[in-house]
């Protein structure tokens, strides 16, 4: 099967992260140097998403407790992690950051300075009602994609449908290709891309994907990532 074509499979066997003890920043790992290929967003970032998967749970730790208090985009996450880990791991990233980080349940309106986590198992995609103007999460049990659920992809691709050129995403380390579609998505309809460089990576899987298709207008170390995206979003 051609890279990055979706299909749908049976569910993975997932091991559970390991949640037990308080997550730890990463020790930083210097990454190279920061690669432009696509300029900034074109106006107003209005929505931020963001994909995740091995390696994910510490770098997304070491991202959220870097945003500053000033950052104030909604944000949508997808982790790839089992049922039950999510709500928990939720609460962690709420307690290192400045913003409200909190497992999604569908139907929430965005709200600014807020962070939507997928529930395991469950997809969460974003829809535009023109009574909410920020718009809604959805959570549906559809079939995986990419072998995973929640799959980035089916978050990716509903932003890009409501958000067009208003929506950042971002993708961290993680095994496999989840994202690369999504991000085509973003691209096409005017969005912007930033993904984890190599060197600070546990597994240059989905961010390589998307920056080898050239669906990435940024590639960058994780310790560059959050101060970099708060600057975007300022702009």
């Amino acid at each position: 099967m051609a890279p990055g074509r979706p299909r749908t499979v049976a569910a993975p066997v997932v091991a559970a992260p390991a949640l037990s003890a308080p997550l730890q920043a990463p020790a930083p790992t210097v990454g190279g140097d920061v690669v432009e290929l696509g300029g900034l967003p074109r106006g107003r970032v209005e929505l931020v998403v963001i994909g995740a998967s091995t390696g994910g749970p510490d770098a997304l730790h070491h991202f959220f407790s870097n945003l500053p208090a000033t950052y104030h985009v909604p944000t949508v996450v997808v982790q790839h992690m089992p049922p039950v880990f999510t709500a928990q791991f939720a609460k962690r990233l709420d307690a290192v950051s400045h913003l409200s980080v909190r497992e999604a349940q569908g139907g929430e309106s965005l709200e600014e300075g807020c962070v939507y986590l997928a529930p395991g198992g469950k997809h969460l995609v974003i829809s535009k009602r023109l009574a909410q103007p920020l718009g809604t999460v959805a959570i549906y049990d559809g079939p995986h994609e990419n072998s995973c659920k929640p799959a980035v992809d089916p978050l990716f691709r509903t932003a890009a449908e409501c958000y067009g050129s208003g929506v950042v995403g971002v993708v961290f380390t993680g095994m496999g290709s989840d994202g690369q579609l999504g991000c085509r998505a973003l691209q096409a309809a005017g969005g912007w891309v930033m993904v984890q460089d190599q060197p600070t990576s546990v597994v240059w899987g989905m961010p390589g994907y998307v920056a080898r298709d050239g669906s990435a207008n940024r590639i960058l170390p994780l310790e560059r990532m959050a101060p970099d995206l708060a600057r975007i979003v300022a702009r």
